[in-house]
């Protein structure tokens, strides 16, 4: 068949069912990344101008090329007046901005002007730190690229694209998507919007991409390792390592951009009830970058959890990132209160879930002792034949690595949660595992699995690939057969850790009843009970962490106890009333 020639009454903007594919160039990945703690930022963040786009106009019809006139000198009539629309505070979630807005998904067009003035620096770059899900970013009627994934920080040049006053448009895009990590079907509500920071970040021509350092595995806490990688055009040379509370001053060779030193020493080890804390300067050429690192090692020997050579029992509990009042958005003073809460309840560890949660979690966790593990959204019915969602889940696990592998509380990376054993499925995620330790081999690697139910025992050909074997289970509720849980340890025999990393039940606040009247806070608290009596005697699971801290958003939740909410929480959603099984956790970690 020949092909068809465009008529000559074709409308781009009414005609063009291809349209995205002019923006599914420049993809913005882990490539990009750039480290960026303790840098000199100035904030993008306030009020960004936004408006509804169900139709996707503004990419349909260029708004971003700001065009009022037509080749013949006339003035066209505006579907758009960016300046004009209402305005939207940045962080946020534009579902809890206005009624109207709360089940919105979609696209959303945000813009705001800015001024900048140059001020000696070579390289100049915007960071967000999450968009959710897609975000095209435009700059002064330039498309720039394209970032895909909710929950991680990318990073845009726009060296040379600057003027002294700019319009920055980001097209934000959170349709929920069969191929997108996590997929279509999720058990937590899909917030929409720029709810991280949005910063500017000057550097020299020459910077300090990334730096890694840590604890040499197996070193006996007396090495520690440094990794740096440069960018620019002065590829050799020195860079400068500065511990001022371990007196090291020390130079390390960079060759062809990358550069590693070991030291001997012996720092103060990180611990959740000492979380002691180093400064580190890292200079190279006119760049310099400032943190605070703790240093610490975690490993798995036979079924026990080491944490600087010591067994560790992991009394833990999930969280999602959520707050009645932020949503994703949450703010630092949340962040910390969640930390005490979950410390109130005599935990060292946390599992963030089920995606990236704000990169300030692991730095306040870092100062106040908590351990973490940190997880992508490879959740539940993923479509784990298809390369472009396998490509999205290793860019998503990398910036998470990338971002967060400084920080002594995060001791577990998790490539996923509740999948189905497929070969597909173990193909899609033995490869981020293997992925994960390429990138950082000093953390411990784990997945959500869940129980092989026919058999009832831990069995999933994932762990091959795992040092932690997670285990989801709901019995007592989902599996109402309490019967099964301690037959399901007597059938399995592991040969490394098992973490329970999720059981509970439902319970409203203040519901009571009897402890077979689902829903109740007795009916809550007796599952906890008979949980906790069973877990606590098993010799191989090595941590718990029940679910949830707090009750959350859920489109799925319509009974009416829920009203939308998954009340698993072991506090109500706004975190001021403890229910009865919170202090079943309490008393049982107050005994391991």
């Amino acid at each position: 068949m020949e092909k068809q020639t465009r008529p000559e009454n074709f409308v781009g903007d009414i005609h063009n069912k291809s349209y995205l594919e002019s923006y599914n160039t420049n993809e913005i990945v882990s490539e990009n990344f750039l480290a960026d703690l303790g840098r000199t930022k100035e904030s993008l963040n306030g009020r960004w101008n936004f408006g509804i786009d169900q139709y996707d106009t503004c990419l349909r019809a260029k708004w971003f090329e700001e065009k009022s006139v037509n080749g013949e000198g006339f003035r066209l009539p505006l579907d758009y007046s960016f300046d004009k629309w209402e305005t939207m505070q940045i962080p946020s979630c534009w579902n809890l901005h206005q009624e109207k807005l709360f089940l919105y998904e979609g696209s959303m067009v945000f813009t705001r002007t800015f001024r900048y003035v140059n001020k000696g620096e070579d390289r100049v770059f915007i960071k967000f730190g999450a968009v959710n899900y897609i975000a095209r970013v435009f700059l002064n009627k330039e498309y720039l690229g394209f970032h895909k994934g909710g929950s991680t920080p990318f990073y845009v040049e726009v060296t040379g694209k600057l003027q002294e006053d700019n319009r920055i448009i980001v097209v934000v895009d959170n349709t929920r998507r069969s191929v997108q990590i996590p997929c279509e079907n999720t058990d937590w509500f899909n917030y929409g919007g720029i709810y991280r920071d949005v910063e500017l970040i000057r550097l020299p021509e020459t910077y300090i991409k990334d730096y890694f350092i840590h604890l040499e595995p197996g070193s006996d806490f007396k090495k520690i390792r440094v990794d740096v990688s440069v960018e620019g055009s002065v590829q050799a040379g020195n860079a400068r390592l500065s511990l001022p509370g371990l007196n090291i001053e020390a130079d390390i060779q960079i060759e062809k951009g990358y550069g590693t030193l070991s030291l001997e020493c012996s720092p103060e080890l990180w611990f959740p009830d000492s979380p002691k804390l180093y400064e580190v300067n890292l200079s190279y050429e006119s760049d310099q970058i400032f943190d605070k690192v703790g240093f610490r090692e975690i490993r798995a020997r036979g079924t026990d959890i080491l944490l600087n050579g010591e067994r560790i029992f992991l009394k833990g509990v999930c969280c999602h990132e959520e707050s009645v009042e932020n949503g994703k958005a949450i703010s630092e003073a949340e962040i910390v209160q969640n930390i005490l809460l979950a410390k109130e309840m005599n935990c060292n560890f946390m599992r963030l879930a089920h995606y990236p949660h704000t990169e300030r979690t692991a730095q306040i966790a870092d100062e106040m002792g908590m351990l973490l593990w940190e997880e992508i959204p490879v959740y539940w019915a993923i479509d784990f034949e298809n390369p472009v969602t396998l490509k999205d889940a290793s860019n998503q696990l990398t910036e998470l690595i990338l971002r967060d592998r400084n920080r002594a509380s995060v001791i577990i990376w998790s490539v996923g949660n509740e999948n189905a054993d497929t070969d597909y499925r173990l193909s899609f995620m033995s490869n981020l595992a293997r992925t994960a330790k390429e990138i950082d081999p000093s953390r411990l690697i784990s997945a959500a699995c869940m129980t092989d139910h026919v058999n009832n025992r831990i069995h999933d050909r994932l762990i091959e690939y795992l040092d932690i074997i997670g285990i989801n289970e709901y019995c007592g509720w989902y599996s109402p057969d309490f019967e099964r849980l301690p037959k399901l340890f007597e059938n399995s025999k592991p040969e490394k850790p098992v973490v329970i990393t999720e059981f509970g039940a439902d319970a409203k606040r203040g519901e009571r009843g009897t402890v077979d009247d689902m829903g109740t806070e007795d009916c809550q608290e007796n599952v906890f009970k008979k949980q906790v009596e069973t877990l606590g005697k098993i010799p191989y699971v090595k941590g718990t962490s029940p679910w949830i801290l707090y009750d959350f958003r859920c489109p799925r939740r319509l009974h009416y106890l829920q009203d939308y909410y998954n009340t698993k929480g072991l506090l109500t959603p706004d975190k001021k009333y403890k229910k009865r099984a919170y202090y079943i956790m309490k008393d049982f970690y107050s005994l391991k």
